[in-house]
């Protein structure tokens, strides 16, 4: 048993379970507690992933650091989304774009395309392998390179650090 991936398993766990009842009554930390030691147990092998580049605290401050870009990311592209509809001549140009990321986890990749469905404007299709199939509103450009950087641009770069 990886003792530090479980462990952290179980932190995550636990801080759910924290987050979520709201209280620090002392039978809800220990049900909170017993009922996390065992489901990390169960799924730490698939919850947690062993990562050589950075330890737990440098992946928490990526994390840390991804949230506020995302907001940002999302709100610009609210904007935009709103400024399209509020036109009478309703400038889109949609199109379904495929983009390569270097992302290796599963798991950032899910990250990744989440993030691009939740930004207004973009809807994640497909992924398979290292490619992204992504419906974008307005399709501005044929250039991959160019399409990579105005879609995924932001993202990409603080996810590696995450996962």
């Amino acid at each position: 048993m990886d003792f530090r991936r479980y462990f952290s398993t179980l932190i995550i766990y636990f801080l759910f379970w924290l987050a979520y009842t709201g209280s620090l009554a002392m039978q809800e930390m220990l049900a909170g507690i017993t009922i996390s030691i065992l489901l990390s147990f169960f799924t730490y092998k698939s919850f947690s992933q062993k990562s050589s580049d950075n330890n737990i605290f440098v992946r928490i401050f990526n994390l840390l650091r991804y949230i506020p870009v995302f907001i940002i990311e999302m709100i610009k592209a609210n904007i935009d989304v709103a400024r399209r509809v509020i036109n009478p001549n309703l400038p889109i140009n949609p199109g379904i774009v495929k983009i390569s990321t270097e992302l290796k986890s599963d798991y950032a990749k899910l990250f990744l395309a989440n993030s691009i469905t939740l930004t207004p404007g973009t809807l994640t299709i497909d992924v398979i392998d290292d490619l992204l199939y992504i419906h974008w509103i307005d399709f501005k450009s044929n250039q991959p390179k160019l399409q990579k950087k105005l879609i995924t641009g932001k993202f990409t770069g603080i996810l590696k650090g995450v996962f």
